[in-house]
């Protein structure tokens, strides 16, 4: 819902510098900035007005300490109601002032939500964090005077903290993967506080922390499949209500898969008035395209549902604007139709939910089935392709799973440690913020993961379908979705567009300095290669012409493309 900057101790603690970070983060809450100076603290906040529009500004102080926090705490009824909590204001993040109070940092491990936050309590300690899925991002950087934390890298450089020096392994990463791994961003000396990280942080350096589980401990699910198809409904139906929490507009992203169909049957179900559903389509002839199925959903639910079109001169609009608001980069081009959705729904809606998570936790994607076939019927670790040896290495690293998993779950827990928080949430969180936006994601809920990590392997794949659960349920709630078709995969066609002017970029390419020292070959790539090759390359060209060279959006596009794009 916001922007977050500070300075925690010395002479980091300073309210010019938090001015300067925060100004930074102004599109994150075009709805105004506060900031204020304490003894050893500077902290800031640009606001995204979505619940208590009067009264929930911070940084918020209550029960002796303060908070500058970014996100949603979806249970914060549900912990005022419980514990007995006295609020002064409607604010989603007040209950946990008054927690932290009364029984310290336990108060963390009751929060249901997606969230960044600095907390100074009444005792005087300060502590820094994360959910434990990673959906709302958090940087920070250790300094001689003290400690940084922002909601995103361009606040630390605007404030003049550090200049943004390419991390060429990072790089590398980011080519293989379409995003970096871990705690690592492309920035020497700034790195991601993890998700579910949690850091006591006295006299600006950090003395200690912990890491929340990024799933929660198991629960008891029913053998039956209509009680269990009946425990599903009600664990998401819970989920999509307390997600729906908002004084502001709301609607959904719909595509023409079965999550957001999932999401728009229970928000259906939970509003009286039509819910109001965005879906993108590609003007390219035998593109990928979900428009009819999103439509037949949406007349079948009664949705207010728009069709918003993605053509040619979208894609050469819309990738400078994408490149520039993913300063901590993920080369994905999902992040084109994203972009363009949130520019499309800015004006009607304050939030969006969205579908993200529900392959992870139901096993949807054909990578898992693949991972449980023997090799001779063609199976395969569910592992990116496409990386050098060093950057699989640390992939490997950092989607180590803990003991007793399964083999899907191990892929499960690959891509819920390495994939979803640094893909898929980022792309979320930017492409939406730069516009003013707050993304919502309802699978990516404790209750949810608790329920469908309980699961036996059988009720997410079985008969070559990954989530049979959720497509059983989709079978029940809404007939139209279709939910046993065959899939045909979400593609965007960026070669359709890239590839006439190929040879024309392949001529410039090579002169932004950080292809240069990634891509030796990158000319002869963007001449000859595919579409797994030419969009990282260009997207990874024009951010770091952006990012690390200061052109603006348009000029880093106009000067690989040797004109006005």
């Amino acid at each position: 819902m916001c922007g977050i900057a500070g300075q925690l101790g010395g002479q980091l603690g300073s309210k010019p510098v938090a001015e300067r970070m925060i100004a930074a983060l102004g599109h994150r809450g075009p709805d105004g900035v506060r900031l204020e100076q304490q003894a050893d603290a500077a902290l800031a906040h640009a606001r995204l007005s979505i619940i208590d529009l009067e009264c929930g500004w911070q940084p918020l102080h209550a029960a002796g300490g303060v908070v500058v926090g970014n996100g949603e705490i979806y249970n914060y009824l549900e912990l005022v109601q419980a514990h007995g909590l006295e609020p002064d204001t409607g604010s989603d993040f007040e209950p946990l002032l008054h927690l932290y109070a009364r029984e310290g940092e336990a108060a963390f491990e009751r929060l249901r939500g997606m969230y960044a936050f600095c907390l100074i309590g009444p005792d005087g300690r300060a502590f820094l964090a994360r959910d434990p899925f990673g959906i709302k991002p958090l940087y920070i950087m250790e300094h001689a005077g003290g400690l940084a934390f922002a909601s995103e890298p361009r606040a630390f450089f605007a404030a003049g903290l550090m200049r943004p020096e390419l991390d060429p392994e990072a790089a590398r990463e980011l080519l293989g993967f379409n995003y970096t791994v871990g705690e690592r961003t492309p920035y020497q000396g700034l790195r991601r506080l993890a998700p579910g990280e949690v850091v006591e942080v006295r006299g600006g350096r950090i003395v200690g922390g912990w890491r929340a589980p990024r799933l929660p401990a198991p629960r008891t699910v029913a053998r039956n499949e209509n009680e269990l198809l009946d425990q599903l409904d009600a664990v998401l139906e819970d989920s999509v209500r307390v997600h729906q929490r908002s004084d502001a507009p709301y609607g959904l992203f719909l595509s023409g898969g079965v999550d957001s169909a999932v999401i728009a049957t229970l928000m259906s179900r939970l509003n009286q008035r039509p819910v109001t559903a965005l879906t993108c389509g590609f003007e390219v002839e035998g593109a990928a395209d979900e428009r009819a199925q999103a439509e037949r959903v949406a007349r079948a639910l009664n949705l207010d549902w728009r069709e918003i079109r993605f053509g040619e001169a979208d894609f050469w609009r819309i990738l400078p604007q994408a490149a520039w608001a993913l300063d901590d980069p993920t080369a994905d081009y999902a992040t084109l139709p994203t972009c363009r959705l949130a520019e499309a729904a800015k004006g009607v809606l304050t939030v969006a939910l969205t579908g993200e998570g529900g392959d992870e936790l139901f096993a949807g994607y054909g990578r898992y089935r693949r991972a449980l076939r023997p090799a001779w019927l063609g199976g395969r670790p569910a592992e990116p392709r496409g990386a050098d040896a060093a950057a699989l290495s640390a992939w490997r690293a950092a989607a180590k799973p803990p003991p007793g998993l399964s083999p899907l779950q191990q892929a499960q827990w690959a891509d819920i440690a390495t994939w979803l928080p640094n893909d898929l949430l980022l792309k979320l969180d930017r492409c939406l913020m730069a516009h003013g936006l707050e993304g919502r994601t309802p699978f990516l809920d404790p209750e949810v993961a608790r329920f469908a990590w309980s699961l036996p392997d059988a009720a997410k794949v079985r008969g070559g379908y990954g989530k049979w659960i959720l497509r059983k349920w989709l079978e029940r709630a809404c007939p139209a979705a279709q939910p046993w078709a065959k899939k045909q995969g979400f593609t965007v066609p960026v070669d359709a567009w890239i590839a006439p002017r190929a040879r024309d970029i392949a001529a410039r390419i090579g002169e932004v300095e950080a292809v240069r020292r990634v891509i030796p070959d990158a000319a002869a790539v963007m001449r000859e290669g595919d579409q797994a090759r030419r969009w990282p390359l260009l997207f990874f060209a024009v951010w770091a012409r952006i990012h690390l060279e200061n052109a603006s959006p348009d000029d880093a596009l106009a000067s690989l493309l040797g004109g006005p794009a």
